[in-house]
């Protein structure tokens, strides 16, 4: 009988501690990673600059997507309510926060694509003479349960 009290005891304590486990479990798991970047195109340069993201930018974007850093990018033409407000959004879309870390084959794209460090340093200050860069974000999608 004391063992079947015990059994029991036990029982009931691996139920308590499965109920707690179970309340602290969070609501939501998470899931991939976007850099959003707002960009404001200089008057007079919006076609220049939209032919820079399908020339050089979509060649960088899709030679990661081919190698596993990205599962993709978008680009957003956006209502500006003012003047300082971004006229054009890009979106880069990572598996994981991880995916950030791969900085040397994303390194290695970017040049292969781009051009030496100084080629790239180049054509990021050419392509301030057609949009400014006011401000990014890094956001994780929550998926709730």
């Amino acid at each position: 009988m004391k063992r079947i009290a015990l059994l029991f005891a036990s029982l009931m304590l691996f139920a308590v501690m499965g109920s707690a486990f179970a309340q602290d479990a969070k609501p939501y798991k998470e899931g991939m990673v976007r850099q959003v970047s707002f960009i404001r195109v200089k008057p007079g340069q919006f076609n220049n600059y939209m032919k820079y993201l399908d020339g050089p930018y979509k060649a960088a974007m899709e030679a990661a997507r081919k190698a596993g850093l990205i599962t993709g990018y978008s680009v957003y033409q956006a209502q500006a309510r003012s003047p300082q407000d971004a006229n054009l959004i890009l979106t880069v879309n990572y598996p994981n926060m991880a995916a950030l870390d791969r900085t040397d084959e994303a390194d290695a794209i970017r040049a292969k694509v781009l051009g030496s460090l100084d080629a790239q340093d180049k054509a990021t200050m050419d392509r301030e003479s057609m949009r400014e860069l006011l401000g990014s974000q890094l956001i994780r999608e929550l998926i709730l349960k």
